[in-house]
């Protein structure tokens, strides 16, 4: 049964929840409830979702709502929901966790961190002073790891400038992500956009030069959200969508089939922003829990005890 500090963070997070509604609707966007229950899930090659029956539960409710925003009627619009990742419990992972996650129809990423900011300022505390830091990945890397990424074009050179381990059959990509997760990450304590990531590593971004209209936002060395300049070439996201099957196929993960109603929607989809936030670690943070289990009434543990 829930204990004391568990009815108090669920009064918090009630009061989280009235705070993002009270001003989402003051800035005109539009709640929506997308399907749980999909018939294609998502492509990333380093998330598994849950089946069920002949369908799958969503690992975001991003492919509906972009459906959504390819109807030239559709306004700004946000959902609350509750997603699904098969991945083992973590200190900042829960199997079944909550997401928000909002779209603004003719903007920019600069627009979805500004409705991040006032989102998230609504809630107070830790996130209550704006304007949030914003860092480009080169910065961050420079100030943090004294490593500048657009200077090394091979993983041996990349792990050797930042002084990480390296294995012989690293990519690139393993180096980056070790130099950002050891040595950049935890030191971003205070709420920071981190934005223009490698143009390797735009997923669902529009990219500009080498690096990707992407950004991320952390805070206390935890990332809390990530969102996009989003797509919106069909014959480009088909190429991505390839690709990611290709390395799912290459990690021994199943290589789902390309969610043709989605592609048909991303070339119809205005220039548009969008953003994904995990509403359960920006709860540990306001509440200074130490795991994520400590903000749910009913953590995975509960079940698997």
């Amino acid at each position: 049964m829930p204990n004391a500090r568990q009815w108090s963070t669920a009064r918090e997070r009630a009061r989280l929840y009235a705070a993002l509604r009270g001003w989402f609707a003051q800035a005109g966007f539009l709640e929506v409830e997308t399907p749980a229950m999909v018939p294609l899930p998502g492509l990333e090659p380093h998330i598994d979702p849950f089946p069920v029956k002949d369908r799958w539960l969503h690992t975001s409710p991003e492919y509906t709502m972009k459906r959504l925003l390819a109807d030239p009627g559709c306004p700004p619009i946000f959902q609350l929901c509750k997603v699904y990742r098969d991945e083992p419990p973590s200190v900042t992972h829960n199997p079944e966790f909550t997401m928000l996650e909002l779209y603004r129809p003719g903007a920019s990423y600069e627009q979805v961190m500004r409705d991040t900011e006032g989102a998230l300022s609504a809630a107070g505390g830790l996130f209550a002073k704006t304007p949030y830091e914003r860092l480009t990945v080169r910065d961050a890397m420079l100030r943090h790891a004294g490593v500048d990424w657009q200077k090394h074009a091979d993983a041996a050179s990349f792990a050797k400038a930042a002084n990480v381990r390296a294995r012989d059959d690293d990519t690139w990509d393993d180096v980056f992500f070790r130099i950002f997760l050891d040595l950049v990450e935890p030191k971003l304590h205070e709420p920071t956009f981190i934005i223009e990531y490698p143009a390797s590593m735009a997923s669902l971004a529009k990219v500009k030069g080498d690096v990707a209209e992407r950004v991320e936002l952390y805070a206390r060395g935890v990332e809390l959200a990530n969102g996009f300049s989003e797509l919106n070439d069909a014959a480009e996201q088909r190429r991505r969508f390839e690709d990611e099957q290709r390395q799912r196929r290459e990690a021994g993960r199943p290589a789902f089939p390309i969610d043709e109603k989605f592609l048909a929607a991303v070339g119809r989809m205005p220039q548009c922003t969008g953003i994904a936030i995990g509403v359960d670690r920006v709860l540990m943070l306001l509440t200074g829990a130490a795991s994520i289990a400590d903000v749910l009434l009913f953590p995975a543990a509960e079940f698997d005890a």
